[in-house]
């Protein structure tokens, strides 16, 4: 796999969803008072990342680990005890699992990945270790006294099953980043109510919804070109 990625690139409207994203993050931080500067940073890698992991480059997955690790540490700040576990302890280690699968599985030696397809039985196995994960977290992160318990176990499950499909190069994967997408805006909204603060972070994962739903766009089309 090439790993020349540039934001040379990226297409207009690509260009244009990244900017606009940026602005977002940007213009949140300015108009909370106390603004979190790890949380800025962290929102302003997250949404570059998620441009490149649309279109299939590795890069978006260096990107998504630096993000992760930097999201553990905000998380870790306002309790939310499952968003640090999810991202320290699987998101960073997926992303890095899924470096190794996209370098092993480029399209024709390009820097775009190549899209698979899943069996019957990969279905199946995922979702019944995804079942698994969210009923050990529940008990888990009830027990570390975690803020938000439910919406927590949530958006556990819709982050491993998002992080499994994105290694196995599924364009599901964006579908289900966008339903977690959804959970965290809800569990950051409870927590600005508290410290307006976080308010970058609510931000910042709509505008992560907004990408991954273009991400789903951007996966079937290359799976469909791909297999022409």
């Amino acid at each position: 796999m090439k790993l020349k990625n540039s934001f040379r690139d990226l297409t207009k409207f690509e260009r244009t969803l990244w900017l606009s994203s940026v602005a977002v993050v940007v213009l949140s931080s300015i108009l909370v008072p106390d603004p979190d500067m790890i949380s800025a940073v962290a929102s302003l890698i997250g949404v570059t990342a998620l441009i490149f992991v649309a279109k299939g480059y590795v890069l978006g997955q260096l990107l998504t680990i630096a993000f992760s690790v930097l999201y553990g540490i905000v998380s870790w700040n306002a309790a939310y005890y499952g968003e640090m576990i999810t991202y320290l302890g699987m998101s960073a280690p997926a992303a890095v699992a899924a470096t190794i699968a996209w370098l092993k599985n480029p399209y024709k030696n390009s820097a775009e990945v190549e899209v698979a397809r899943l069996s019957r039985g990969k279905v199946a196995g995922l979702f019944l270790a995804t079942a698994v994960t969210t009923v050990l977290f529940y008990f888990l992160l009830g027990i570390l006294g975690t803020s938000n318990l439910p919406v927590s176990t949530v958006s556990v499950t819709t982050s491993f099953l998002a992080a499994t499909l994105l290694i196995m190069r599924s364009p599901f994967y964006a579908l289900a980043y966008a339903a977690n997408d959804v959970v965290l805006i809800v569990l950051w909204i409870m927590e600005a109510l508290s410290d307006p603060s976080c308010a970058p972070m609510i931000a910042c994962f709509t505008m992560f919804l907004f990408n991954d739903l273009y991400g789903f766009l951007q996966w079937t089309r290359m799976q469909k070109r791909q297999s022409e």
